[in-house]
């Protein structure tokens, strides 16, 4: 059984986290804000019936002397319904209730909290408390006039409808609520989104470990960045799988390019001795031919090496070439001497037209391979009396562009898209006679894309084939 099955999966527990955070968010918030809107409201009563005592006290000031007469015509023309009047000395005696007719009954109200607080900072109240005389719960607010010597207290009855007033405004909770739940779904729909991603990269990742067949499976991502990204990896992975397996197959057809090419040589190096040997009266000018022909296989077999070890190094190790600057107008006069003597045999004109300052960053090794092996290939197909012209056909900022051509026989059109193949030959028993080994060209190609550019070929304007090539200024 998958160990996934008997848990809940990532984009749940995410739900459920970031759920639960949200609600405690939600819950502070709406405690916070029914305490901060009650507590406005209890406020707000405070200050009305702390109005009603200043006016109360200053209708009294009017009058001199306080008693119970002017008290209750006062209540009679400013009334306020279920509103309860004491006065209160400040030593806490109170000198008229107009709940409660015998004064005497009633104990003193010096520790009563509003009294205290309006004793110590002019005003106070009480939220609930039950009254001792009336033996129901009130709202008391008090205002202390220190000249006059006494204290106002109004209050109104803690009931059901004090009670309505005071509490909170539900709307918003319910407001809350209903946002809470819209954003809820949306976010499950979010996370719901975002956990098909998952599953099906899961399943992606099970079948990949498996090795299975991905090139024609087609899995179903939702329509948004995260499933983008997820295609994506998809088909990467299955490009560098096709890669691989693209890779391993060259590999293959390399190795068995390789013994073929090898085995020829080798071959015949073994029964030309193998002749020697088997015939001890041969003569000395045959025998002499047959170490010739001994010796010229040796060669091709140590160039056949040299390259395959050239082109190994490029595919495994391109890193391992030590970079400077070369001058390429240098080298290809370094090149020119160094063929002098074929160049000779077969008449051919060498030209370059190239700025003497031309001057790239890189392999002074694999820049030598690409103009040698062009212009091999040249003297050893092109034909005799051609004329090969190494130009510089412009520049940028970032490239050189070359051209190297020649006005010989050229090759049909249908072997140019296949001439920087490993082994390719046109010819293949002219190619062995002349000592190619098939690998000059990718040689040249791998060499130039190490030095960040590009090559193509075509048929010259002059008949013979034109490489056009990039080479990088400064390799990054």
């Amino acid at each position: 059984m998958s160990r996934y099955s008997c848990n809940i999966s990532f984009s749940q527990r995410l739900f459920l986290s970031v759920l639960l955070l949200f609600l405690l968010f939600v819950i502070c918030f709406v405690a916070y804000q029914y305490h901060r809107e009650r507590e406005y409201k209890i406020e707000l009563l405070n200050t009305k019936l702390q109005d009603y005592n200043r006016q109360m006290e200053e209708s009294f000031s009017e009058y001199g002397e306080l008693n119970d007469s002017l008290i209750e015509n006062y209540l009679r023309y400013h009334f306020i319904k279920d509103l309860r009047v004491t006065l209160i000395r400040d030593d806490g005696t109170v000198v008229f209730d107009s709940e409660e007719g015998d004064y005497s009954r009633i104990q003193n109200h010096k520790d009563r909290k509003e009294i205290r607080q309006a004793l110590k900072e002019g005003s106070g109240y009480d939220i609930i408390r039950t009254s001792e005389t009336l033996q129901s719960d009130f709202f008391y607010s008090a205002t202390y006039f220190k000249d006059a010597g006494y204290i106002i207290r109004t209050a109104l009855p803690y009931n059901v409808t004090l009670a309505n007033s005071l509490a909170a405004d539900l709307g918003y909770i319910w407001f809350t609520l209903g946002l809470t739940i819209i954003l809820t779904f949306i976010y499950y729909r979010y996370t719901r989104k975002l956990g098909m991603n998952i599953t099906q990269l899961r399943h992606f990742a099970k079948r990949a470990e498996r090795n299975d067949d991905l090139e024609n499976v087609q899995i179903s991502f939702p329509n948004n960045e995260l499933g983008e990204i997820s295609h994506h990896i998809v088909r990467l992975y299955a490009q560098l799988k096709k890669s691989e397996e693209d890779k391993t197959r060259l590999k293959r057809q390399l190795t068995q390019n390789i013994a073929h090419e090898l085995k020829t040589p080798v071959s015949s190096i073994q029964g030309y001795l193998e002749t020697i040997v088997n015939n001890p009266n041969m003569s000395k000018e045959k025998q002499q031919q047959f170490l010739e022909r001994c010796y010229a296989q040796s060669n091709r077999l140590t160039n056949l090496l040299r390259d395959i070890s050239v082109l190994t190094r490029m595919d495994e190790a391109s890193q391992s070439f030590d970079v400077e600057e070369v001058n390429i107008f240098q080298l290809l006069h370094g090149i020119q001497k160094d063929v002098a003597l074929q160049l000779a045999e077969k008449n051919i004109t060498f030209l370059i037209l190239i700025e003497s300052d031309v001057t790239v960053q890189g392999s002074s090794l694999l820049l030598y391979s690409i103009f040698r092996n062009l212009t091999d290939n040249a003297i050893a197909y092109a034909g005799q009396g051609i004329t090969i012209t190494v130009k510089g056909v412009k520049e940028d900022n970032q490239f050189y562009y070359f051209s190297f051509a020649d006005n010989g026989i050229g090759v049909a059109t249908e072997h140019l898209d296949h001439l920087f193949e490993r082994f390719y030959r046109i010819d293949k028993g002219r190619s062995r006679k002349l000592g190619g080994t098939g690998l000059g060209l990718a040689i040249v190609k791998n060499a130039v894309y190490l030095h960040g550019g590009t090559i193509s070929v075509r048929i010259a304007s002059t008949g013979g084939l034109e490489f056009l090539f990039s080479l990088a200024k400064k390799n990054d």
